[in-house]
């Protein structure tokens, strides 16, 4: 059984076939699909999606989202999160956090509503699902001042000290379609050398394809049914079958998410304690 704990199902990219992907994800045996918000416009779609796809959902507003956002959000954010926490499906704030890529928003702005976010998700006992691009000690540094009850960095492609911060603060770090490229030298030696407790698997889809649907000069649209393949390749990275490495990855999507726990299809082995000594690549 594959967890796919990042895929924006609800994304306009899926809106021909949907219930077609969703169902060549089931038949690829990805039980369960965790699909987060990127601003309050979605947060219908998303629960929505989740609840007729057999999925999860997170609510939050996402970095890039900011330019459209309003601080009244944060408030929306908060009623609608709260009113959740009834809904099985609701597991996380989420996508949230801060982008450091060239043309992204103003920073100052990103850091507000990442701030406040956290102060939601730390008030309603939330784990949260992270944005990380160039920003991983800004996450870190608010995240030490706000504490959360863990969660995912999403896409994680940062330094080991770096990734060693999230991991202390009791975060999973996640690995989807970069892990397949050759190229991605950094990635792949994360993928192969983090404890195993560590990592949790993501498509991120229908963005971050894997790739063989990158060649041919081409690039595919991402879907969750790639999952299995892009974790059989980290498995091979790791030396493990992919069976051992899609159990011990969903083990880990419920200790970073344990509002996954009643939606899974049968019951897994208790999840691995978080790695007690530092991670250092060889």
């Amino acid at each position: 059984m594959w967890i796919d704990t990042h895929c924006h199902l609800d994304a306009a990219e899926f809106d021909p076939d949907r219930d077609a992907v969703a169902a060549r994800a089931a038949a690829a045996d990805v039980r369960l699909i965790v699909i987060p918000s990127v601003d309050v416009a979605g947060f219908a779609s998303v629960r929505a999606c989740a609840h007729r796809h057999g999925g999860a959902y997170a609510l939050g507003i996402h970095p890039l989202a900011v330019p459209r956002a309003q601080a009244q959000d944060i408030a929306t954010l908060r009623r609608a999160a709260q009113a959740a926490r009834e809904d099985p499906r609701f597991v996380a704030i989420g996508e949230i956090g801060l982008d450091g890529a060239p043309g992204a928003p103003d920073p100052a702005t990103q850091e507000w509503f990442y701030r406040e976010q956290l102060q939601v998700a730390r008030d309603l006992g939330l784990p949260v699902i992270l944005h990380v691009r160039r920003t991983a000690d800004r996450l870190l540094y608010h995240l030490r001042r706000t504490p959360v009850a863990g969660g995912i960095a999403h896409a994680f492609n940062a330094s080991p000290v770096q990734a060693q911060g999230f991991l202390d603060l009791g975060f999973r770090l996640g690995f989807g379609g970069a892990s397949t490229y050759d190229g991605s030298l950094r990635i792949r030696r994360f993928a192969a050398q983090l404890p195993e407790s560590a990592i949790v698997l993501e498509t991120d889809a229908p963005d971050i394809p894997p790739q063989w649907l990158r060649d041919g000069g081409t690039v595919g649209r991402n879907e969750p049914a790639e999952l299995p393949r892009i974790g059989a390749i980290i498995a091979s990275l790791r030396g493990v079958s992919p069976e051992h490495l899609a159990r011990a990855c969903s083990a880990n999507a419920l200790a970073a998410l344990p509002r996954l726990a009643p939606l899974l299809p049968w019951r897994l082995v208790p999840p691995l304690a978080p790695p007690t000594t530092p991670f250092s690549p060889a």
